[in-house]
């Protein structure tokens, strides 16, 4: 039913396809209207309009290591880093079995 498209991204004024399977799926969802930019603009528009994340640091209470976080750490909550959190993560799951 759907075939492939050739479409001009409006930022960068390249061609690229609006395949017939993403038609569809426009089509699932109820979207009417044709994407207007090509997929790396479609990305660099997304960062544009995302605020730049800030990390902190702060001391794993497990092991004691550099633990960076997106969030502003309460001293009294206790942060893990990604290993310990992973590690934590796995023997809960392994727990639940």
């Amino acid at each position: 039913m759907y075939e492939d498209k050739t479409l001009i991204c409006k930022d960068c004024g390249k061609e690229f396809i609006f395949s017939a399977g993403e038609q569809e799926f426009y089509a699932e969802k109820g979207l009417e209207n044709e994407p207007q930019r090509c997929k790396d603009c479609r990305i660099a528009n997304k960062q544009r309009r995302r605020p730049e994340r800030k990390y902190f640091t702060t001391v794993c209470k497990e092991c004691g290591g550099e633990a960076t976080v997106p969030f502003v750490p309460k001293s009294d909550s206790g942060v893990l880093c990604s290993a310990c959190f992973e590690k934590q993560k796995a023997a809960q799951a392994a727990a639940e079995e």
